[in-house]
């Protein structure tokens, strides 16, 4: 009986994790996800011609906020991010859609990414309940960093980090530049002028995305070398120091527009993507 009381409640959550209102949750957090993502590349925009935007998480919401019904949004955006996180978190117990979703890597990534989207809601949804003092990302990213650095063996701590949010962002980059999203989309379903504008969206998307990652690790490992949590950068002074590249702020400019494609491209997988 209590075997069978199990597997029971074991197929019911299965059955949860394949419903409509996980899918509805999913699309929902992607649209959330790429609403974040578009503002900020249009804040680092600005940022490239001279604004003082703060490009990241926190100048994002304060963005919706100034707009109307601006509560409102915020409160959508970070429920959408639970609904992303909770979908997440049914592909880490139950596998994910396609034939290789139930591989334990691919399980361990999606839980991996269930804890990150869960900490991104947290944030967001405290904004939006009015807790707006919390500081910037490079503030945060700093303190962060500063504390680990105090741990026993927090050097190699902060390194090990750098190095695998570094890794993260050359594996989004290279798997973009792979179309590898074709396996994740109802392409039957989607007329061909959609596929080749999803093609653009996510490779040049995916690709800049990516970039900031790499860039974001590297400055990580640069602090645990030299010690310095002040050489840790938040997502705004990341996307800064492009600026400051031979390039100049050309760079910059390519990667606000790529990161606002990004936003773009996940607006697409919210209506094409499998779940």
């Amino acid at each position: 009986m209590g075997t069978s009381a199990v597997l029971r409640g074991r197929s019911a959550a299965r059955r949860a994790a394949r419903s409509s209102p996980m899918n509805a949750a999913a699309r929902w957090g992607l649209a959330a996800r790429g609403t974040l993502y578009l503002l900020i590349g249009a804040l680092a925009l600005s940022i490239a011609f001279g604004g003082d935007e703060q490009a990241d998480r926190g100048g994002a919401l304060r963005e919706l906020a100034s707009r109307p019904f601006g509560e409102f949004l915020i409160w959508a955006v970070g429920v959408g991010l639970v609904g992303m996180a909770l979908w997440r978190l049914s592909e880490a117990a139950f596998g994910a859609s396609g034939p290789d979703g139930r591989k334990k890597h691919k399980r361990a990534m999606s839980g991996a990414r269930a804890v990150f989207y869960g900490v991104i809601a947290y944030s967001v949804l405290s904004f939006a309940a009015g807790e707006q003092g919390s500081g910037s990302s490079d503030e945060q990213s700093r303190d962060v960093t500063a504390q680990a650095l105090g741990l026993p063996g927090g050097q190699w701590l902060v390194a090990g980090a750098g190095l695998a949010i570094a890794g993260a962002g050359v594996w989004i980059g290279v798997r973009a530049l792979r179309r590898s999203f074709h396996k994740d989309l109802k392409r039957a379903e989607m007329p061909q002028g959609a596929r080749r504008a999803v093609d653009v969206l996510g490779v040049t998307g995916g690709v800049a995305r990516g970039a900031f990652f790499a860039a974001a690790g590297a400055f990580a490992v640069r602090a645990a070398a030299d010690y310095d949590p002040d050489e840790a950068k938040g997502m705004d002074d990341t996307l800064r120091t492009f600026a400051d590249t031979p390039a100049g702020p050309w760079l910059l400019v390519a990667m606000a527009v790529g990161l606002a494609l990004f936003g773009l491209f996940s607006f697409a997988l919210a209506r094409w993507r499998r779940v």
